[in-house]
């Protein structure tokens, strides 16, 4: 009997279409128009009692706020 189960969740934003590709190294995905994509992954450990966030994102909230490029960004927790 398992004591727990993790998962992750990635989503895939994708400035085109939602259709993707799988690459010949049977890893890489692609949008079939090739348009922008960006990905984010959460790990959580789920148990009988609770659910836990495994993921840290400190770096990619810290690049978010030092980028000078982007005007607004919402990061809902």
């Amino acid at each position: 009997m398992h004591e727990g189960l993790t998962i992750a969740i990635e989503p895939m934003i994708n400035l085109g279409t939602r259709e993707v590709v799988l690459k010949k190294d049977g890893w890489t995905l692609v949008t079939r128009d090739l348009k922008p994509s960006a990905h984010y992954e959460h790990t959580i450990a789920i148990q009988k009692s609770a659910a836990d966030v495994l993921s840290d994102h400190k770096v990619i909230d810290q690049a978010i706020k030092n980028n000078v490029n982007l005007s607004e960004v919402w990061i809902k927790r």
